[in-house]
């Protein structure tokens, strides 16, 4: 059944292909990827192949990606994507030897694609069971290894219909998981090769901060005043905390919006008629920064460092889908105000909990949120520092998982 719905799903991919730009790359990434790889392949080196969903899950193996060139520099690496979204921003990274699609796991391409490669150890970021690679990895003898990995009683594994699809789980040598909840429900249907590691995105995040270089414009655009950032903002995130704006002219307001098209930000700046606006890229050097009320960022790759420069930031997304990223900035020391639809998100649950993060429901809590905060410095400070040691504390987890592998392959 999962094969044919796959060969369906492939079908369905190339109707959708003549429709979306975004499909139409996957199709014709996935459909290359063979060649290209039969190109690039040196099949007298050993490789270890990386899998990422997208871009969300790239930077959350990134750090496992880099620590295993670090320990293994004579290994080559082999990273591939599921989505164009991780496909063509990070197509150039140079952490890797190939970079391709990952072709849609059928029988055949997983047989092809594992005889180009014949990967020596596999890792697999968060969310990614492809039974078809798994199952030939497995009959291989090919160490797997799910990192990050987080799972909920609701997923297909722990229901009585989704008895043959847990074998699945059952092709991977070792979890790491993020939670006790994930270990608790893997040990419920007899998988106990899990440890509890946490979440490598936080190493990320902070090897981000670390790395992080001063934004000129953005810098003179601050000019020390008090800056709100908001990051990957949709347009009800925007109905939100725009309008707060208006009677808070002391404060800068720095908005990133998640898509960037013509459409979108023609639409943010309308909400601002009256007041100062520049877009990022069409700043220049006659531009008096200082004097600007808003700032859109219409370019991607800089919302990571551009954190550091508000005192309080809002992530996007809650009020759609998902939220986005929350500890790229709680990591610099501010809180982080978010919307409703959060409830899968560990990271959301324990910034609540620990004081750092904050959920509104609507515009009269983040209305309520604001005021308190710029009523009450303490307040404020409080919630920065508790944001910041939120995701202190939680780092750690690629240097547990090596350790916890060396101590594997020593067992044996």
């Amino acid at each position: 059944m999962y094969n044919i719905i796959f060969y369906i799903y492939e079908f369905g991919v190339f109707i959708a292909s003549f429709f979306s730009q975004k499909v139409r790359l996957m199709w014709k990434g996935e459909r290359a990827a063979f060649s290209y790889l039969k190109e690039k392949v040196d099949q007298n080196s050993d490789y270890a192949w990386f899998h990422a969903a997208s871009l969300g899950e790239f930077e959350q193996g990134r750090p496992i990606i880099e620590e295993f060139r670090r320990i293994y520099p004579e290994k080559k690496i082999l990273l591939t994507f599921f989505s164009p979204s991780g496909y063509e921003v990070r197509k150039d990274y140079n952490g890797a030897d190939i970079i391709c699609y990952l072709p849609i796991d059928t029988p055949t391409n997983a047989i092809r694609f594992l005889r180009i490669i014949r990967p020596s150890v596999a890792f697999f970021i968060k969310y990614e069971f492809w039974y078809n690679y798994l199952h030939i990895l497995k009959h291989r003898n090919v160490p797997v290894y799910s990192v990050s990995s987080i799972f909920r009683p609701n997923q297909i594994f722990f229901k009585w219909y989704g008895r043959r699809y847990k074998n699945v789980l059952k092709c991977f040598t070792h979890f790491f998981v993020q939670n006790e909840q994930s270990c608790k429900l893997l040990h419920s249907i007899g998988i106990d090769k899990v440890d509890v590691t946490g979440d490598t995105r936080f190493d990320r995040v902070i090897q981000i901060a670390r790395q992080s270089k001063e934004i000129e414009i953005v810098e003179n655009f601050k000019n020390n005043q008090k800056v709100f950032v908001a990051g990957s903002s949709w347009e009800p995130d925007e109905e939100i905390f725009i309008p707060y704006f208006e009677q808070h002219k002391d404060w800068k307001l720095i908005i990133a919006p998640h898509v960037i098209d013509e459409n979108h930000l023609c639409k943010i700046q309308k909400m601002l008629e009256g007041r100062t606006v520049k877009r990022y890229t069409q700043i220049t050097a006659d531009d008096n920064l200082k004097d600007i009320e808003i700032l859109i960022i219409d370019c991607f790759g800089l919302l990571s460092s551009i954190y550091k420069y508000g005192n309080i930031a809002y992530v996007g997304g809650g009020f759609g889908v998902s939220i986005h990223n929350l500890p790229e900035a709680a990591v610099w020391g501010i809180p982080v105000i978010f919307g409703p639809n959060n409830s899968k998100f560990v990271e959301a649950q324990e910034l609540k909990s620990c004081g750092g993060g904050i959920e509104i429901k609507n515009s009269d809590d983040f209305k309520q949120v604001m005021n308190d905060f710029i009523s009450d410095e303490q307040k404020l400070q409080k919630a920065s520092e508790a944001a910041e040691n939120y995701v202190k504390s939680n780092s750690g987890a690629t240097e547990e998982i090596f350790k916890l592998i060396e101590k594997s392959n020593n067992n044996k």
